[in-house]
């Protein structure tokens, strides 16, 4: 028996046509919905009635999606689940994605939509196939997540952690480890919530349930580990774990691996990780300073360089201090920073009894004449600093005499400048 688009109109309310195109305050805010051209929808050569009324209810629901009407939306999705019956050579991995990706988002934003509605679709789509079988469980287990449900997604990522479904394939390789990863950093959210209650419960039966999920969430994570990536939530909740169970010893061994492994692509968060870990473990000095260096290769403007001029000040290198606030300044993001300028001005002073204080000075500005005035010393910077920040425009402009000798700066030159 053929449906076709007439029948499925005939189920559903009818509207004026006068009202299909009305400002709906409700959803849409104060944005009016712009109307659709009325193109008519001719029957394709060769289509079926099956086709026709399938592509007819598919132009309703992107009709009603494009202009907030959720409910309508929903009610046409109720009939275009039949289009899981086409079987069509390279159609039906097409229409599976349809049906998830619209069906999510109107269920997102329908005002009676509930955790069963989203769960239906999603075992759903899971039961249609295995192409996206394991894509389709991270993502589920991501809106339990977000719904508060961490036990629930916790076991949907365990269901699929152990599905295997012929060859795997590297495309499936690669989604199992992010099945893996994200099952253990559910363990480690259970962790935390235990942790923070064991002041209303046994103290004994508490810590051994969370060391037991500490168990779980580290096997797991090192295996993960050994596979290059970025895995900053992942390496950050183990590193908490084992800190709080004074395994220092191996949380630096993560830390270091995850930072200096070349295995893994550059990341300045792995050496920011490294870094905090140990300043909070009083390292020295040098150390710091070793880590820090590498950041900065990485990112100069990083606001951790404030502290890598500290401790390079700390140790007498003076003229290192000066080239790295120097290159935090070549970054506009600094540029009304209070307290760069003055760590500069510091260094300055500082470095003003030396001998070969004009050719350290000359060597840092090196290349940066015909810009950084541009960037830091005009009329209209002037103006701007004398108006909203005067201790900024204090600051600069005996600097700007100092950075650039041979200029005649007109902030410099401002009425007040001293």
């Amino acid at each position: 028996m053929e449906v076709t688009m007439d029948d499925i109109e005939n189920e559903l309310p009818q509207e004026q046509e006068s009202d299909r195109f009305s400002v709906d305050s409700a959803t849409s805010g104060s944005k009016a919905k712009l109307p659709l051209p009325n193109i008519p929808l001719r029957k394709r050569r060769h289509e079926s009635g099956f086709h026709e009324s399938t592509r007819l209810c598919l132009e309703q629901i992107r009709e009603a999606m494009l202009h907030h009407r959720w409910e309508e939306a929903a009610e046409y999705m109720a009939y275009f689940h039949q289009i899981l019956e086409d079987n069509t050579h390279n159609q039906e991995i097409q229409n599976k994605e349809q049906i998830w990706r619209m069906g999510i988002e109107i269920l997102h934003h329908h005002p009676n939509s509930k955790l069963e509605d989203y769960n239906n679709i999603y075992e759903r789509m899971k039961h249609s196939g295995v192409k996206q079988y394991l894509t389709l469980c991270l993502e589920q287990s991501f809106h339990l997540l977000l719904m508060g449900h961490i036990q629930e997604a916790k076991h949907t990522l365990s269901v699929a952690e152990s599905w295997r479904h012929g060859k795997e394939t590297t495309a499936q390789i690669k989604k199992s480890t992010l099945i893996q990863a994200y099952r253990s950093l559910l363990d480690y959210i259970i962790w935390c919530e235990k942790k923070e209650g064991r002041s209303n419960t046994d103290s004994a039966d508490t810590d051994e349930s969370m060391h037991n999920y500490f168990r779980q969430a580290s096997l797991n994570l090192k295996e993960i580990f050994k596979n290059p990536g970025v895995w900053d939530p992942f390496i950050l909740s183990y590193v908490e774990m084992l800190e709080f169970y004074d395994d220092h010893e191996e949380a630096l061994r993560v830390l270091n691996d995850y930072a200096y492994d070349n295995g893994f692509p550059p990341n300045p968060n792995a050496h920011v990780y490294l870094y905090q870990f140990m300043k909070r473990h009083d390292t020295p000095p040098k150390k710091l300073i070793k880590v820090l260096k590498i950041l900065r290769s990485l990112v100069p403007s990083h606001v951790l360089m404030m502290d890598y001029c500290s401790l390079l000040l700390q140790s007498d290198k003076t003229k290192k201090a000066l080239g790295v606030t120097v290159d935090m300044l070549d970054y506009s993001c600094w540029r009304n920073d209070v307290e760069i300028w003055k760590t500069l001005k510091f260094i300055i002073e500082k470095l003003q009894s030396e001998e070969d204080f004009k050719d350290t000075v000359s060597e840092v500005m090196s290349g940066r004449m015909d810009w950084w005035p541009a960037l830091h010393f005009t009329t209209f910077h002037a103006a701007q600093d004398q108006r909203e920040n005067p201790e900024l425009w204090r600051l600069k402009a005996p600097l700007a005499k100092v950075l650039c000798p041979d200029l005649t700066l007109r902030y410099c030159k401002t009425e007040g400048a001293t």
